[in-house]
């Protein structure tokens, strides 16, 4: 008998498991789902090591945003455990040194003190105007569902998250190493990881399946679920074929 197959899906910065809630229907019905979320920390390799202390022996992985971070940090610890990995909406770079680096640092800051000096509410609605295709701005019910995501977790989380992104490590060496079936997959208008950063990763590791999420900015899996279950479906049907 086959064993059943588990796909363990880390959200990204300040989500929550309510990001993939809308795409579970339509991923195959054989898949034991794992949804992971993220306790308070400023470093990507703690949230990676409880992840991999959470989950099966061998699994798949998906990660969104700063959930594909940590799943190519998962797949630098223990890469036996990890059978396929799907990095979503996400990059690979450190943070890059000199002006570039700093601006970088700026605009992270400038959000985060935002949520101290307003709420995490507030911060949201302003965050949010960059995060979804621009046709999507006025969808009440998305919007509020992904400001009342970021809103439950507490400013001193997402200062938390912002210094783990920042000192982040290049992950080009893990892309290069991978040998598993690979998912790349991107919002056609991504302003924050964009489609040519997943062509990038692709270049590095050149087996791996670039879908681009039409009508869709970060928050793919929310803005268009069908498609993005769609992808998700396809990527693990080459991974279980003989």
């Amino acid at each position: 008998m086959t064993e059943r197959l588990t796909l363990v899906l880390i959200p990204g910065l300040m989500c929550s498991p309510r990001v993939w809630r809308d795409l579970l229907p339509d991923l195959h019905s054989d898949i034991a789902v794992l949804m992971v979320d993220h306790a308070p920390s400023s470093s990507l390799s703690e949230m990676a090591r409880r992840v991999l202390d959470q989950s099966p022996g061998r699994f798949a992985v998906a990660g969104h945003s700063m959930g594909g971070r940590i799943a190519m940090e998962m797949m630098r610890m223990a890469p036996q455990r990890i059978s396929h990995i799907a990095l979503i909406d996400t990059a690979y770079q450190a943070r890059a040194s000199g002006q570039a680096g700093e601006q970088e640092r700026v605009r992270r800051y400038i959000l985060r003190d935002l949520a101290y000096a307003q709420g995490v509410r507030a911060m949201a609605k302003a965050w949010v105007k960059d995060m979804v295709h621009p046709t999507r701005l006025h969808d009440t019910d998305l919007i509020e569902a992904i400001v009342s995501m970021f809103e439950a977790k507490s400013a001193d989380t997402f200062a938390g998250q912002i210094e783990a992104l920042l000192n982040r490590r290049d992950a080009s060496d893990v892309l290069r190493a991978l040998k598993v079936p690979t998912l790349l997959a991107v919002g056609r208008e991504d302003s924050w990881s964009n489609l040519a950063q997943h062509q990038a990763m692709q270049a590095l590791a050149p087996h791996a399946q670039l879908d681009v999420i039409e009508e869709a900015g970060h928050m793919a899996p929310m803005e268009q679920p069908r498609s993005m279950a769609d992808s998700l479906n396809r990527w693990l049907d080459v991974a279980r074929q003989p």
